[in-house]
C-alpha cells in the first residue's frame, strides 16, 4: 500500500476539519450562552447545575456500549473477515465523523468507505453493503416505533397518548418499511432500463443497482439471522436511548421508559437535518416529541441536552483516538477487506455458513 491511500480523506484533514470543529465549538457555545443569559430560564439552569455525575457517567458508558454494537453491525455487514480492531477503528471512526460531517448519518459511512477501499474492497460491493447497512441500521428504528406504538395505544406499557401519536406512527413506519422494499425491486428494473439505453457504464445504473442489491442483502442478512448483526443492531439502538434515560435520572426525572423510547424514535428524525454535530436539529426534534407525549418541557429540555453533550464528547473523543489508529489498522487489513466480495461465507451462530447474495 502507498503512503498516498492511507491519506484521510479530505473532509477530515487540515484546514476543513478546523473549521468544522470550530463550527460545532461555536454552536455549542452559543446553546450554553442562550441557557445561562436568557431570563425565564431560571429553573433549566437549576436542572443542569445539579446533574447527578453518576448517572451522567452511566450514560458516557452506554454511548459507548452503543458505539460498541455499531462496529460489531457494520462488521457483519461490510466484511466478516476484519479483526476486531479494525472494525472498532473504522466503527468509532464512523461515529466520530458524524458529529464533523453531519449528513443524516452519511458523513460516517463516507469515512468507513474510505477505509475499505484503502484495505482493497471494491467501489461497487462498498456502495451495495453502504445501502444495506443504512437500511438494516433503521430497521430496529421501525420495528420500535411500530411495537411501542401499537403497545401505548393497547395499553400495554406505562404512558399515555391519542391514537394519532401511538397508531398513527405505527402506521406511517410500517409503510416505510413496504415502500423501501418495492423501492429495492423498481431500482432493479430502472437499472435494467438504464443500462440497455446508455450502457453499462452509466453512473445512474450503478447508483440504481446499488439500490437495490444493498436492498437485497439486507433482506439476505435478516433472512438468515446472522445473530451478530442482530445483536449489534438491537444493541446500537438500545444503548443510545438508555443514555436519554440516563439523563432523564441525572436531571431529577423519571418519565416512562416507553415514552422516552418511542419520543426517542420519533424525535431523532431531526438527526436528518444536516446541522454541526447535530446540535439543533435533533434537540429540537426531541424535545418537541417527548412534550407531545406530555413530558414537561423544563425536564424534556435537560435531559436532551445532557443527551446532546454526551452524544458529542464520546464519539469525538473516542473517534479521534480510532481515526489515528485506523491508518495502520487499514493496512494490516489489506488481504482480508480485499477477500471480502459477494458470495463471501458468513459465519451465522447455530446454523452454519451462509453466503451473502452475490
Amino acid at each position: 500500500m502507498r503512503r498516498d491511500d492511507l491519506e484521510g480523506p479530505p473532509e477530515l484533514e487540515g484546514a476543513q476539519l478546523r473549521r468544522r470543529l470550530l463550527v460545532i465549538a461555536g454552536v455549542a457555545l452559543a446553546v450554553v450562552a442562550l441557557i445561562t443569559l436568557v431570563p425565564g430560564l431560571s429553573a433549566l439552569r437549576a436542572r443542569l447545575a445539579h446533574g447527578d455525575p453518576g448517572w451522567l457517567a452511566l450514560g458516557a458508558g452506554l454511548k459507548v456500549l452503543s458505539g460498541a454494537c455499531y462496529a460489531v453491525a457494520f462488521r457483519s455487514v461490510f466484511c466478516s473477515r476484519m479483526s476486531w480492531r479494525a472494525s472498532l477503528d473504522i466503527g468509532f471512526s464512523e461515529l466520530g465523523a458524524n458529529v464533523v460531517l453531519p449528513v443524516g448519518g452519511a458523513g460516517g459511512l463516507a469515512l468507513g468507505a474510505w477505509a475499505l477501499r484503502r484495505g482493497g474492497m471494491d467501489t461497487r460491493l462498498i456502495a451495495r453493503r453502504s445501502v444495506a447497512f443504512f437500511f438494516l441500521t433503521s430497521v430496529p428504528n421501525v420495528l420500535g416505533v411500530i411495537v411501542l406504538g401499537t403497545a401505548l395505544a393497547l395499553g400495554l406499557v406505562a404512558g399515555h397518548a391519542s391514537p394519532a401519536l401511538t397508531i398513527g406512527p405505527a402506521a406511517a413506519a410500517a409503510a416505510a418499511v413496504i415502500l423501501t422494499i418495492l423501492a429495492g425491486r423498481w431500482a432493479a428494473r430502472a437499472a435494467r432500463r438504464e443500462s440497455a439505453r446508455r450502457g453499462s457504464g452509466s453512473r445512474l445504473a450503478a447508483s440504481l443497482q446499488a439500490l437495490s442489491t444493498g436492498i437485497g442483502d439486507a433482506l439476505d442478512l435478516l433472512r438468515h439471522a446472522n445473530a451478530q448483526l442482530l445483536v449489534g443492531l438491537a444493541g446500537y439502538l438500545a444503548f443510545d436511548v438508555m443514555i436519554l434515560w440516563a439523563t432523564f435520572h441525572a436531571f431529577g426525572s423519571a418519565s416512562p421508559l416507553a415514552i422516552i423510547w418511542i419520543g426517542y424514535l420519533i424525535g431523532e428524525l431531526g438527526g436528518l437535518i444536516p446541522v454541526p454535530g447535530g446540535i439543533g436539529g435533533v434537540d429540537v426534534g426531541l424535545v418537541g416529541a417527548l412534550v407531545l407525549y406530555h413530558v414537561p418541557v423544563g425536564a424534556a429540555t435537560a435531559a436532551v441536552l445532557g443527551y446532546r453533550a454526551l452524544a458529542l464528547i464520546v464519539p469525538l473523543v473516542l473517534g479521534t483516538i480510532a481515526f489515528l489508529r485506523l491508518r495502520r489498522s487499514v493496512a494490516k487489513e489489506t488481504v482480508r477487506v480485499a477477500d471480502c466480495a459477494p458470495g463471501e461465507a458468513v459465519e451465522i451462530v447455530g446454523v452454519g455458513v451462509a453466503r451473502v447474495g452475490a
